[in-house]
């Protein structure tokens, strides 16, 4: 009883103290209508009209209202040499489910800046182009109704399965993409998306991954708390990745 007593203790303050901390973050910044807030560009991409280079981004950005307590937004930004415009594919709720185009590729989400979680210009972009176009192409869950908030398959959902189709990226999506961890390809056991380790998931609502890129991960219920094996850090459900 005593050591089933610690780890109740222990599950606590991993993942409930730092949802509590986020929500007080959010109250102090929180301010007017979300609908209303700032969707312009972060400065993070130049003009694609003066890079004549092929590109590849994942963004991910706090999400919507109070749900970015502890949930961010990914989405996928590409641009083929030589094109003078970026796509950008995200994955929502509303209507069609994967949008293109519909927002500024490297624009704030609802007032929330993005960080980029990974970047490839030039040959190594160029390289990844056809699969990422026929990951997005051939997504399973691309019929309206498919999205589900939470635990997926949502916008990580659709951006962690992108991922698993370029394994060579060598990206994890932050602790905070809630739906990553969701069976995109229907399977409870199988190779993470950077394909350097495996993942075991139930449904999105607990897993356990262990890999050289997504490091030591557990999922409860969507929260992901671990560590950071390849760059040494804490993951922390709602706060996201604390460096060491």
């Amino acid at each position: 009883m005593f050591l089933i007593r610690i780890a109740l203790i222990a599950l606590v303050a991993i993942f409930l103290v730092p949802i509590a901390v986020s929500a007080t973050l959010y109250w102090f910044r929180a301010s007017g209508d979300w609908r209303l807030a700032d969707r312009s560009s972060a400065g993070l991409l130049i003009a694609a009209d003066a890079n004549p280079g092929a590109v590849v981004r994942i963004f991910s950005a706090r999400t919507v209202s109070w749900r970015g307590i502890v949930a961010t937004h990914s989405w996928i930004v590409i641009k083929g040499r030589g094109e003078r415009a970026y796509r950008r594919f995200d994955y929502t709720a509303w209507g069609q489910p994967i949008w293109v185009d519909r927002f500024v590729p490297d624009g704030r989400w609802f007032g929330n800046a993005p960080a980029v979680v990974f970047a490839a210009d030039g040959p190594d972009a160029e390289a990844m182009l056809p699969r990422i176009r026929k990951a997005v192409a051939e997504y399973r869950y691309a019929r309206p109704g498919d999205y589900v908030v939470w635990p997926g398959p949502n916008s990580n959902t659709f951006v962690a399965a992108v991922m698993a189709a370029v394994p060579d990226m060598r990206a994890s999506l932050p602790a905070t993409a809630i739906g990553k961890d969701f069976p995109y390809d229907g399977r409870w056991l199988g190779w993470t998306p950077s394909g350097t380790g495996i993942r075991i998931n139930l449904g999105g609502y607990l897993g356990l991954t262990l890999a050289w890129v997504e490091g030591l991960e557990l999922n409860l219920l969507g929260g992901v708390a671990g560590i950071d094996l390849r760059r040494p850090a804490l993951k922390l459900p709602a706060l996201g990745r604390v460096g060491l």
